[in-house]
């Protein structure tokens, strides 16, 4: 085992504020990497600050609160947010190594937390596999799936938050909790199991028990573990007893789905393990989403703006 400064060289990036950036759009400007543990942690696309120069590509960003741990390689030169660190490798790595390394460094995440213990004091000293004991992934072939970058929709739609009404989710949605099912009573199949995962869409294996099924075209939302992840789910599904299901009182496709996910997952800040967001309290709860003028949910805007995103055209 080794420190991680012994194999790369640990600097805390740009340490920008984005609202004091330029905003811009692909093709111009660069990447804005911040303590978010999506999207590879980008969070928008900056113009290049005065007297700033971007940092290199290849490089591993890591959050150091936040989403703390929160690690990804990035694939062109890029800027940072504040208390984000960067890991340039001391001698020449692969791709699938410096993968390695941010999977190495997200399994120490139980050790700090956003608001209590952050991994600044001690992130430096972690201690890692030597690149000769990391697994062998030459073996792996990339997936041949393409993703297109073109949107479904040929205009763009606008965000305006200024406009948003708050919603009771209760009132937007029927709220139900998933039973317990240990591994030791799960039986073959293919059926999805919801758990308090962030990652894989919620999904933790493949069951076949069926007793406490749900039907597809849902969105979950987990109220322990990784609070208030939320995900689509397009196919019928069995949820753990760290799910609340959320059964909508209106009409739900997967493009207004994947809009309320994600206001519903800029609510976690509000919970952790000491408040949980049990299913009477998530009832109680409000977003804020785009209203009509007669103040209803605004639906179809929230479809639209999807729709006309890069990549939406792949779901």
């Amino acid at each position: 085992m080794v420190e991680l400064r012994d194999i790369f060289d640990i600097s805390y990036g740009s340490q920008l504020d984005l609202n004091k950036c330029e905003q811009c759009r692909r093709p111009d400007g660069y990447n804005f990497v911040n303590r978010s543990s999506e999207n590879c942690g980008v969070s928008a696309r900056i113009v290049a600050p005065l007297r700033k120069q971007p940092l290199p590509a290849g490089a591993i960003t890591c959050a150091m609160g936040g989403s703390v741990l929160s690690s990804f390689v990035q694939q062109e030169p890029f800027f940072t947010g504040q208390n984000v660190k960067v890991l340039v490798p001391k001698t020449p790595m692969t791709l699938e190594q410096k993968l390695c390394y941010c999977a190495c460094i997200e399994a120490n995440r139980f050790r700090y937390s956003t608001f209590g213990r952050e991994a600044n004091a001690s992130f430096d000293s972690l201690h890692v596999p030597d690149a000769d004991h990391l697994p062998d992934l030459s073996h792996y072939q990339p997936s041949s799936m393409s993703l297109s970058r073109m949107p479904i929709a040929a205009t763009s739609t606008t965000l305006d938050t200024t406009t948003w009404h708050a919603y009771l989710i209760g009132s937007l949605f029927d709220i139900r909790k998933g039973k317990r099912l240990t591994k030791a009573n799960m039986t073959e199949g293919t059926i999805p199991f919801i758990g308090a995962s962030d990652s894989n869409n919620g999904c933790t294996a493949t069951v076949g028990n069926d007793t406490h099924l749900h039907q597809g075209g849902l969105i979950t939302v987990s109220y322990n573990g990784s609070i208030a992840e939320a995900f689509y789910q397009p196919k019928p599904f069995v949820a753990s007893d760290d799910i609340n299901v959320l059964y909508p009182r209106f009409r739900l496709n997967k493009y207004v789905a994947i809009f309320v996910c994600t206001v519903i997952q800029r609510e976690r800040y509000r919970f952790s393990y000491g408040r949980k967001w049990h299913k009477e309290l998530m009832q109680q709860s409000t977003i804020k989403l785009p209203a009509t003028a007669t103040g209803e949910p605004d639906w179809q805007y929230m479809e639209d703006y999807i729709k006309s995103l890069p990549y939406s055209s792949n779901l």
